[in-house]
């Protein structure tokens, strides 16, 4: 479905995958001289928060999950990367440690980049340097989009919007079953920020709302008007 400028999934994205694409191949030779291929199971931690940052990691295959942990071992997840992203390079830029974890949601492929490949390809690639820019500068207007919707849209709300893009991010080429969001309970109430059990509730009045259908873990968007409506707050009261 084509949502228009109902609802820009663009905005909700952070679009790293089109920072390596048609790269001249010269800078693509600096960047990926040294890689180095990895396998990873769902629930595979990739790199965690706090831990120096040695390179980018490439998602080749499979969805990772962006997360932070707080005091009380709460995790809030900020972001799902899907094949094609990069994650990793704002600490490299940076010269910091990682900022967040990372870890796979499902059966996921990574390509690793040591920083020194990236830099050196930075410094030598105008063309990388901008598209470098040009995606943090998105991202900003991604995170400020997530930051809106924790502090100002109720759970329901909520929920609705992140079902909208994971819709999205489940329809890209490569997916088993075209637009059918896998993913377990306990990640979904960790990205919408609620717990479990309200989780559950909530998806149980969408499916009776024939909003969306589940088998398992599995969810199905029917009507991707009413899930607009409910994200957009004008079915609240309906």
């Amino acid at each position: 479905m084509t949502m228009g400028n109902r609802f820009p999934v663009n905005n909700w994205s952070f679009n790293s995958d089109a920072i390596l694409k048609n790269l001249p191949e010269q800078d693509l030779a600096i960047l990926l001289a040294h890689q180095s291929t990895h396998s990873h199971n769902a629930g595979d931690v990739i790199f965690r928060e706090g831990a120096f940052a040695s390179g980018i990691y490439i998602i080749k295959q499979g969805k990772v999950k962006k997360y932070k942990v707080d005091v009380h071992g709460c995790e809030q997840i900020i972001y799902i990367a899907n094949a094609g992203e990069l994650l990793g390079y704002h600490a490299v830029l940076a010269e910091e440690r990682y900022s967040d974890s990372a870890a796979a949601l499902e059966k996921t492929i990574v390509r690793f980049v040591p920083k020194e490949d990236l830099i050196a390809t930075v410094r030598q690639s105008s063309v990388l340097t901008s598209r470098l820019l040009k995606t943090l500068s998105h991202e900003f207007t991604v995170l400020s989009n997530q930051l809106a919707l924790l502090g100002q849209k109720t759970a329901r709300e909520r929920l609705a919007t992140q079902l909208i893009v994971l819709r999205e991010k489940y329809s890209a080429p490569g997916q088993a079953e075209d637009g059918v969001i896998d993913i377990s309970r306990e990640n979904l109430a960790s990205l919408i920020g609620i717990a479990r059990e309200n989780i559950v509730r909530l998806l149980r009045e969408f499916k009776n709302q024939k909003i969306i259908a589940t088998e398992g873990r599995k969810i199905k968007v029917l009507d991707m008007t009413l899930l607009l409506n409910v994200a957009e707050n004008s079915a609240r009261n309906s």
